[in-house]
């Protein structure tokens, strides 16, 4: 199977991608206002095609945890709320975006572990390559969709939160 449409390899390129605009953001010389704005599209994007297509499909194998399944939607909506916690506040780079930027990591990094070790895991274990790459088409196309919509706009982050 190409691991291009594989879903659980689009999953973890994504992951790899949000910890590398984790350090970007934690870097003074860096663009670190671009890479927030990189950051909050890929990880709306990226949680909404997980929710939309890929959870509900691994909600159907009987080997898969479902509670995992509804712990890594509560785990979306904990870092929607640091996302858009850190999006509000004024100044890059002050004390306070320092301090928001740590609670988005720490929210978001513990949810990428989690989901690795477990939800991942059980994909691979239990699901077939033809479905797995099904799905990665599934995901990758919603997450183009929401990437074009400028789902990490801080209006949509904020309308997200209050839903």
């Amino acid at each position: 199977m190409s691991s291009s449409t594989d879903v659980v390899e689009l999953i973890l390129r994504d992951h790899r991608r949000m910890e590398e605009l984790f350090r970007t953001m934690r870097d003074v010389e860096s663009d670190r206002a671009g890479a927030l704005r990189e950051f909050a599209g890929l990880l709306i994007a990226h949680a909404e095609a997980e929710e939309r297509k890929v959870y509900p499909a691994l909600r159907r194998y009987k080997k898969v945890d479902d509670d995992e399944v509804e712990h890594g939607v509560e785990e979306h909506e904990e870092g929607n709320e640091a996302l858009l916690a850190l999006l509000e506040v004024a100044e890059v780079g002050s004390a306070e975006w320092d301090e928001k930027l740590e609670a988005l990591v720490t929210a978001v990094s513990h949810h990428l572990d989690e989901e690795e070790r477990t939800l991942l895991n059980d994909a691979r274990l239990h699901v077939a390559d033809d479905r797995r790459a099904q799905l990665g088409e599934a995901f990758a196309m919603v997450r183009a969709e929401r990437l074009a919509a400028d789902c990490g706009s801080v209006e949509n982050v904020r309308a997200l939160v209050s839903s």
